[in-house]
């Protein structure tokens, strides 16, 4: 009785119907001739709820399902399947209420569907997770009436499931299938003509316009009696380190996403694509102490230590370590290699407390600092003004705006390679960075 009770709702059909039945009844009062009118409605409302009742629960009618993927890609939209099936022999009209996880936010998950008799309905959703972690999806509440729609019968189906929110493993495929299909200007990567010292011979081939002159094998030339040009690739096995820094300053949140969660999502990318170039891939993370150290492999099935790695790295509230990162490279990292430095600088005074460290870590190694320009001070600084109050911030913004761009320059002057990049745009100019170093063999 109890289980009944919990899953009999009555709709809103219903309450209007008893309110109207009730007004009748007043109105017989003052006009007698209603009277036995009301009663026959009375009658017939009675019976259409039993009747939809009996049709409700005369059997289990509804069966339901939510289908998640194994895991969630962190900042990607993810698809949610849920499959109802009707046993009953009639239509029914279902109201579905999903818990979804306390992390979206969200408590007003609401749909509408038809299922005709005998027959199944498969639905979706899409959800776009913005922090790594578990998530937990509480009841898929399904609420089933026929066309009568006095009453609602309550179904519960999959009350608890988790899925884990990983890295973005979909931008990773994307750059990854974009690489291999050679691509990659159609999403912003720049195609960076091999300059050919420092590399590996691969074969001899006629020469095409763009071929570096210097290249021209005169040997075969003069056997083939057309030009032909020596075509060098990468060298591989190179080491290249991707390091996070995961103190304060990487807690700055950008359209939902922590400036750390980009620079995770862009160093599994990359990991990728360096790993299908033959390159070793290491990584690091460190903020007031060293966290994570994973050396450098070259084996494809590393990206899975990689992502797993990816997944249990958060920013903390503390400042940031340099001279430990600079002791970790110097004892471990042995062999000169390219790190890849994520963190941020939104002053230069920031940036001169560390810049002793990063130089002594570029003396031996190709380093690239990269850090997020603010896009937020970068459109107040283009927008029109008016008043004082709007100059002077204004004023304020391009002048944070030029302290970044003064880094860049500081950096470069030093021998440092710089990335200064939308947090948008973070993964696709690190792989046109690495290509480029790549490229030029400076490695």
């Amino acid at each position: 009785m109890i289980t009944f009770l919990k899953s009999l709702y009555l709709s809103e059909r219903f309450f209007f119907t008893l309110s109207s039945i009730a007004f009748l009844f007043l109105l017989s009062y003052w006009v007698p001739s209603l009277y036995g009118i009301v009663w026959i409605g009375v009658v017939f409302f009675a019976a259409v709820v039993i009747i939809e009742m009996s049709m409700l629960y005369s059997t289990t009618g509804l069966q339901g399902d939510r289908i998640l993927p194994e895991k969630f890609s962190n900042s990607d939209e993810n698809e949610v399947l849920l499959q109802l099936k009707n046993a009953y022999s009639f239509t029914v009209n279902v109201a579905i209420v999903e818990e979804l996880p306390v992390q979206f936010q969200k408590r007003d998950f609401f749909r509408k569907i038809t299922i005709p008799g005998k027959n199944r309905n498969t639905m979706s959703y899409i959800v776009r997770p913005v922090e790594r972690g578990e998530y937990i999806f509480g009841n898929m509440n399904c609420y089933a009436t026929s066309s009568l729609g006095m009453i609602r019968r309550r179904y519960t189906f999959n009350k608890e499931q988790m899925v884990k929110v990983y890295p973005s493993f979909i931008q990773m495929k994307k750059y990854d299938f974009l690489a291999i299909d050679n691509r990659l200007t159609h999403i912003g990567l720049k195609k960076i003509r091999k300059i050919g010292h420092t590399m590996e011979f691969e074969q001899i081939k006629e020469y095409v316009v763009g071929d570096d002159v210097r290249t021209v094998n005169w040997k075969a030339t003069a056997k083939q009696a057309r030009l032909m040009v020596n075509q060098f690739q990468d060298e591989k096995m190179q080491p290249v380190y991707s390091v996070i820094d995961t103190s304060r300053v990487m807690k700055m949140p950008f359209n939902g996403l922590k400036l750390v969660d980009y620079a995770i999502n862009s160093a599994l990318a990359f990991s990728n694509i360096a790993l299908k170039k033959g390159d070793k891939v290491g990584l690091v993370d460190f903020s007031h102490q060293l966290g994570s150290y994973l050396p450098a492999v070259a084996k494809k099935t590393y990206l899975n230590t990689i992502l797993d790695t990816l997944y249990n790295i958060d920013s903390k509230f503390l400042d940031s370590d340099f001279g430990t990162l600079q002791a970790l490279v110097k004892r471990r990292i042995t062999h000169r290699s390219l790190l890849l430095l994520y963190t941020n600088f939104e002053h230069i005074s920031a940036l001169h407390r560390q810049l002793p460290y990063l130089l002594a870590i570029a003396k031996k190694h190709v380093l690239v600092v990269i850090f997020f320009e603010n896009t937020e001070l970068k459109s107040l600084s283009e927008t029109e003004t008016t008043t004082i109050p709007e100059i002077f911030d204004q004023t304020i913004a391009q002048q944070f705006q030029f302290d970044k761009k003064v880094m860049v320059r500081e950096l470069q002057q030093r021998g440092i390679q710089t990335v200064l990049t939308a947090p948008e745009d973070l993964t696709v100019n690190t792989i046109n960075k690495y290509l480029e170093i790549k490229a030029k063999g400076l490695l």
